[in-house]
């Protein structure tokens, strides 16, 4: 497993990548700044990844990080989203699941649409 930070500006989150191919070749390519795209309390933004990984659930837990192939992106959800359901955040398309933030990240809410994101190594 492999730890990061995650920060905008509503904040610093510590977060834990699961030590799979995917979430290794993203640790590799830290530091990392994007712009965010928000739906409902889901974030989202490019990163192209060389993988061939498919998409495997719709289904997650507040503070799951997962990989979109077919946007070549990367999720957070940090609470419902749009199509939850019992307050599982509930995605549109299949994504991977590749991580976890390690403490309460409702206040992701507040880092905005097009702001930037910046994730970075931690050890």
């Amino acid at each position: 497993m492999s730890s990061i930070k995650i920060r905008t500006r509503s904040g610093e989150w510590s977060a834990i990548l699961d030590g799979s191919d995917i979430s290794n070749e993203i640790w590799l390519a830290l530091p990392f700044s994007s712009d965010i795209n928000m739906l409902g309390c889901q974030m989202y933004f490019e990163m192209h990844l060389d993988t061939k990984v498919k998409g495997d659930t719709n289904t997650f837990e507040k503070g799951d990080i997962a990989y979109w192939p077919d946007a070549d992106a990367l999720c957070i959800f940090f609470g419902p989203t749009p199509l939850s359901v019992d307050e599982r955040p509930v995605a549109a398309f299949p994504m991977k699941k590749i991580g976890h933030i390690t403490e309460e990240c409702g206040a992701m809410e507040s880092s905005g649409d097009r702001t930037r994101i910046t994730i970075e190594r931690s050890f």
